[in-house]
């Protein structure tokens, strides 16, 4: 069906031809279209009709429902009834007498504004009819006259009033039968047929969506379980090396004031990591390697190293093969704030603010606080650079002297322990290896016969890996090149117990096997359950926990590999349990593609 909707009066109010008929009924009338008209009305008062309703048939079997509103006052009278009418239009004519000036003046300033909100957006089209033709009498000059009657609605005015409803605009100058039915009836078919169209379509839409929800629907895949989630550990490369300081262990450098009464332990491997100064006053450097004059100057001048006997005895862990070295310090006020420096120090050499309040509280000498932090800040100074330390805060201080080790990884410098392993030796430095590691720390200062020993056998790992492991304990970091060299390097860090390493292992691995594409997953030759299994041997429980369910999640690559028989009983019943895709999800794809073949239609989804 199509519903029209016609508002307004096409009669000059002030007319004598009252029985002119309407635009609606003479479309209605003419059109050669419609059949079937009948006709009913709808009044508020007594000869004053509200609409007049006519029902007839269009293009043959469409039923057509026009409402025909002469009197705008609707919207006053009963505004329910004119949203209704409105939003049940397929089409909307506005009408009105272009000889009528006051009632198109009402009807642009009272009722446009109405039907714009009734309308809410919609997508409906307008049809606004000027009908009539203008008289051009003379305008009254009555002063007791409000408005000119006699005045005409111009064509711009219209057009105007079209533009601001998005309507199309049309001139009927006599109701005949070209403006009736070629102009008139020609527009308002076109928006009906349009109307029909939109109608079909809905209705082709809804029945397709219908169809669609009666259709027996493909099983629907679900994502595979979350797997494990392994969280990094802090470091605590600082932590460790500060320690070792507070704890004395493998000291192999004593500090003394002129008159030999304290000492202060440290170690040579740590001082040398951040001053050069150290490295002079050690001979890990000689003068002529040093460009910076002030360097070696103040080393001359605050430090002297005595090899004599006639110094207390030597510093606690040292082996026999290696004798301590001792070193007095000229300056007394320097000593006696030496253990807060060596603190700063062995803490990553960053948080001067501490340093600068804890010598304060210690000297209660502005000029004497001011000198001990000059020589600190000439021991950390780079040679050939600006003193960087001056004016610096913590922040910046610690990407200058945060303390490293790489210097000294696998070179024989001031090393003190030999490690044989495959034929090949490896030195490295007592104090590094029980700072970062507990299980070194017991070997070297208990009662075992590394404790006395310069050369230590390793067995179990290879060079390569152990160089690794080394590495990671002088710098706090690694870059493994494969899974397989991970693995290795895990299982040393289970050894030695280095957990923090063993969880960089794992999260090394899991990275390395998230990223891996299926198509590379089925053709590798890495094997799976092979890592699965050295995982639950090396008591990573994080890593065969993780493995487990990435096996399960891809089922379809493994189930297909022969090592996939290698999976114990209770591995075998946790993969089929937790097996993406789903057992459940198979027969039911194997139901569908059956039904499918059944019905011998195409299936949309395989």
């Amino acid at each position: 069906s199509v519903n029209i909707v016609a508002f307004g009066n096409e009669r000059d109010g002030f007319s004598e031809d009252s029985q002119q008929p309407s635009l609606i009924w003479s479309y209605l009338g003419r059109s050669a279209l419609i059949s079937q008209i009948d006709s009913s009305l709808s009044a508020s008062h007594v000869g004053n009709p509200v609409f007049t309703e006519y029902q007839a048939c269009v293009f043959g079997n469409v039923r057509l429902v026009v409402h025909d509103c002469p009197v705008w006052g609707i919207f006053d009278s009963d505004w329910y009834t004119s949203c209704r009418l409105i939003g049940g239009a397929d089409v909307i004519v506005i009408k009105y007498s272009v000889n009528d000036k006051t009632s198109f003046q009402e009807l642009k300033d009272s009722y446009v504004p109405m039907v714009k909100k009734a309308l809410n957006h919609c997508s409906v089209p307008v049809i606004i009819s000027a009908i009539g033709a203008r008289k051009n009498g003379v305008p009254c000059t009555c002063p007791l006259c409000t408005s000119d009657r006699r005045s005409c609605v111009t064509t711009s005015e219209g057009v105007q009033l079209a533009k601001e409803l998005g309507a199309t605009y049309l001139e009927l100058h006599t109701l005949n039968d070209f403006y009736i039915q070629k102009y008139f009836g020609g527009v308002l078919e076109y928006f009906m047929i349009q109307s029909l169209n939109q109608k079909s379509s809905e209705k082709m839409k809804k029945r397709r969506k219908t169809q669609k929800c009666h259709r027996v629907q493909p099983p629907q895949l679900e994502q595979p379980e979350k797997m494990p989630i392994l969280k990094g550990e802090a470091s605590h490369y600082n932590a460790d090396l500060h320690n070792l300081l507070c704890c004395c262990q493998c000291a192999d450098v004593a500090f003394y004031p002129e008159d030999l009464s304290t000492v202060v332990e440290a170690h040579k491997i740590i001082l040398c990591s951040v001053s050069p100064l150290f490295m002079l006053l050690f001979e890990v450097k000689s003068p002529a390697d040093i460009p910076d004059a002030s360097i070696v100057q103040m080393a001359r001048s605050l430090f002297a190293v005595e090899p004599g006997t006639a110094f207390p005895p030597a510093p606690r862990g040292v082996p026999p093969c290696v004798p301590p070295v001792r070193v007095v310090v000229k300056d007394s006020v320097f000593c006696s704030c030496l253990p807060d420096i060596l603190h700063f120090i062995y803490s990553g050499a960053f948080q001067w603010e501490r340093l600068e309040e804890d010598i304060k509280k210690k000297l209660k000498d502005p000029e004497k606080t001011e000198h001990v932090l000059e020589k600190v800040k000439c021991i950390l100074k780079t040679p050939g650079k600006l003193n960087p330390v001056k004016d610096c805060r913590s922040h910046q201080i610690k990407r200058l002297y945060n303390t490293s080790l790489r210097l000294f990884f696998n070179t024989p410098v001031l090393a003190d322990v030999i490690f044989k392993i495959q034929g090949a030796t490896v030195p490295a430095h007592r104090a590094v290896l029980v700072a970062r590691c507990e299980v070194m720390a017991a070997m070297f200062n208990g009662n075992y016969l590394e404790a006395n020993s310069v050369l230590v056998p390793v067995y179990g790992v290879s060079k390569d890996t152990f160089l690794s492991f080394l590495e990671y304990l002088y710098t706090d970091s690694c870059c493994p090149a494969s899974i397989l060299q991970a693995m290795s390097l895990l299982i040393c860090a289970e050894m030695y117990q280095v957990m923090r390493l063993q969880h960089i292992c794992e999260l090394y691995i899991i990275t390395q096997l998230q990223s891996m594409p299926s198509r590379e997953l089925a053709s590798t030759s890495l094997s799976i359950v092979s890592l699965l299994k050295k995982a639950k041997f090396h008591n990573s429980d994080c890593l065969s926990t993780w493995l487990l369910h990435f096996i399960a999640t891809n089922y379809l690559i493994f189930s297909q590999k022969p090592e996939f028989q290698e999976l114990s009983v209770e591995e075998r019943n946790f993969v089929e349990v937790h097996r993406w895709p789903s057992n459940l999800y198979l027969k039911q794809l194997a139901e569908y593609r059956n039904y499918i073949h059944s019905q011998k239609c195409h299936c949309t989804v395989m």
